[in-house]
């Protein structure tokens, strides 16, 4: 955090007190709720004479979070002089520390102000723009407490030329509430996980993959390619997740194209997707995936054993963020059906599960979900209850067995609204993800979209019960659902949330059901899963999948490891869509005879680790997290 401490500072707040004595309230509140450990520093300016632009210091290193030590040096900081913003910026990057070699970091420096640069060089915007262009990993956010003109407008400058968002505070209740919302986005940002790589810029040069996941990083414009070796007759999905920095500037049909494709003189396309953001507020994270699924018959374009490119295309306007994305790629192979089995037919209905299916009801349980993927909290059938922040994205998991579907609303109260923005709109949003990653069309029987204005709203998604023939359907709402496994919850709240809502974070309701019988595998006729006494069927049971979709009869979803730590935040005293799959159809699937083996392969990473304290962390030499404030 870099704090204000400028002789401004010593002047009221308009509420019977100063604005230094608003700030120090705020930032004890934020250190209060900052996670333990999280690497943390304290810089101010304007504290130590009553002119001269060199003034900036450093109170706090950053380290494991230290309450009493930031609460006791913010108390001592006394308004004094000018306002350096753009050394004091500089310093700020300085020092933070750099993320581990081959990591994918999140280093954040928060700049609180009341006023505007009165040194002139550095210019605060230029030094913005130089430490933004350096690299993915550093965002400054600043919150301009009862500022305008001028001094606004070069706030609002640098944290977009920082990859940031500029918050504004027009009194003291209101800077607690902004400074809460930006140290908490930092501190939850995505955990990432995985082996760093760096695609090719052609397929010429494409990286070579196995079945795993990775980081890379993705400009705007740019193309990543991939490359992996596959046999003739297991399915093989390829996803992209990218997670650009929550709320920063995205036009309405920026995204990602993924392309799954044969090589050699006429390569054949297997698959090609678009998914983007479909609303111009804000960034969130955004996944696209594509899929090699071998023709029943075998005689499909792309059932051939050999090379195969993966290819992801970032598409962004010239008015958007202009930042390096991190981008995590996760390949797995599912081989195919062992011979002899028969497969259960597709289910493509929704039934049961469909729109105006009963949900649970009854008091809800308190829950945390999770930064992405990787930490994704476990959700059985029941009535969750959790909070958002403007711009942030919430994860969940829900295990599906083989014949069951996921059905699930996301309820947003009544809540306290700002008087000062009565015209402010933003959205709420809500994907399911396959085990694979694999985005689930809701196939115009949900409502994943909608309106916020700080009323009661909800959204609904689901999926079509599991079966191992969905795989021969055309629709993306049915495809992707060919696998037991984790499926995937992600819930979005819009930035523009920050303009209506007077608490800090959201308050949402999350009723999950997991509807029908649990078999214990995809072929036909498959028995219904017992409990572990030995008693009844398992049924319209959030637990029955287990924790990676095994089922004691030779089929499995990957495991996905849930990876601790994560980003952090410098707090610096004074600086301060729809996704549509379009697939060629392939037919029913001929009676099973000619397949071989079983099983879901997507690499054997699965370490865990922390990256609280040092943001180091401990764990698999894959694992990304750790960072600092």
């Amino acid at each position: 955090m870099v704090l204000d401490s400028s002789g401004s500072m010593a002047d009221g707040d308009g509420a019977g007190s100063t604005r230094i004595a608003a700030a120090r309230k705020a930032v004890g509140t934020v250190v209060d709720g900052l996670p333990d450990g999280h690497p943390t520093g304290l810089r101010v300016y304007g504290a130590d004479k009553p002119r001269g632009c060199e003034d900036t210091r450093l109170v706090t290193p950053v380290r494991p979070l230290d309450r009493a030590g930031i609460k006791a040096s913010v108390a001592a900081v006394e308004p004094k002089g000018d306002t350096p913003i753009g050394l004091s910026l500089r310093k700020a990057a300085q020092d933070l520390p750099a993320a581990p070699e081959g990591a994918i970091g999140r280093r954040s420096i928060l700049l609180i102000s009341d006023g505007e640069d009165n040194c002139g060089a550095p210019e605060p915007c230029k030094v913005a723009a130089q430490l933004g262009a350096k690299g993915v990993d550093l965002r400054i956010d600043t919150i301009g407490f009862q500022v305008r003109g001028k001094a606004r407008e070069q706030l609002e400058c640098v944290a977009e030329a920082g990859h940031g968002s500029y918050y504004d505070a027009p009194d003291a209740k209101a800077l607690a509430r902004q400074l809460e919302r930006a140290a908490r986005l930092s501190s939850d940002g995505y955990r990432f996980k995985g082996t760093r790589i760096t695609g090719g810029g052609s397929a010429a040069r494409a990286e070579p993959v196995g079945a795993g996941q990775y980081l890379d990083t993705i400009g705007p414009g740019e193309t990543r390619w991939y490359e992996a070796e596959l046999d003739a007759a297991s399915t093989a999905e390829f996803a992209a997740t990218a997670v650009p920095q929550p709320g920063v500037p995205v036009a309405f049909g920026d995204g990602l194209e993924v392309t799954l494709a044969g090589t050699g003189e006429y390569a054949p396309t297997c698959e090609r997707n678009t998914v983007s953001f479909g609303q111009d507020e804000g960034a969130h994270p955004l996944t696209g995936a594509a899929a090699r699924i071998p023709s029943a018959d075998g005689g499909g374009s792309c059932d051939k054993a050999g090379t195969y490119h993966f290819a992801v295309t970032r598409k962004s306007e010239a008015s958007s963020d202009r930042a390096r994305w991190p981008l995590e790629i996760r390949h797995t192979t599912e081989e195919p059906l062992r011979k002899g089995v028969t497969p259960a037919q597709s289910a493509p209905e929704y039934g049961a599960g469909g729109k105006d299916a009963r949900l649970p009801t009854g008091a809800p349980e308190t829950t945390h979900g999770g930064t992405g993927f990787n930490d994704a909290a476990k959700l059985g059938k029941g009535v969750w209850k959790d909070t958002l922040l403007p711009a942030q994205t919430r994860w969940y998991r829900v295990p599906v067995g083989w014949g069951q579907q996921v059905r699930y609303d996301v309820e947003f109260a009544n809540e306290p609204t700002l008087d000062e923005d009565t015209s402010a709109l933003s959205f709420v949003r809500t994907d399911v993800y396959s085990p694979g990653r694999h985005p689930v069309a809701d196939g115009a029987e949900f409502t994943p979209r909608t309106t916020y204005t700080g009323e009661p709203t909800a959204v609904s998604h689901g999926t079509v019960p599991v079966s191992w023939t969905n795989r021969y359907e055309t629709s993306g709402g049915v495809t992707p659902v060919h696998r037991n496994g984790d499926y995937y919850i992600a819930v979005t709240l819009g930035a523009e949330a920050a303009r209506i809502a007077e608490n800090a974070a959201v308050g949402v309701i999350l009723r999950v059901d997991v509807k029908g019988r649990q078999k214990t595998g995809p072929q036909h006729n498959a028995p219904p899963v017992r409990d572990a006494a030995g008693g009844g069927d398992r049924e319209e049971n959030g637990t029955g999948a287990g924790d990676g979709g095994g089922d004691g009869a030779g089929w499995s979803g990957p495991v996905v490891a849930a990876v601790a730590g994560g980003t952090g935040v410098a707090l610096l005293g004074g600086l301060a869509a729809a996704y549509v799959r379009a697939r060629r159809g392939r037919g029913a699937p001929a009676a099973a005879g000619a397949w071989a083996g079983a099983g879901v392969h997507a690499g054997t990473d699965s370490g865990t680790g922390s990256g609280t304290g040092t943001g180091t962390g401990t764990g698999p030499e894959d694992s990304t997290r750790g960072g600092a404030w």
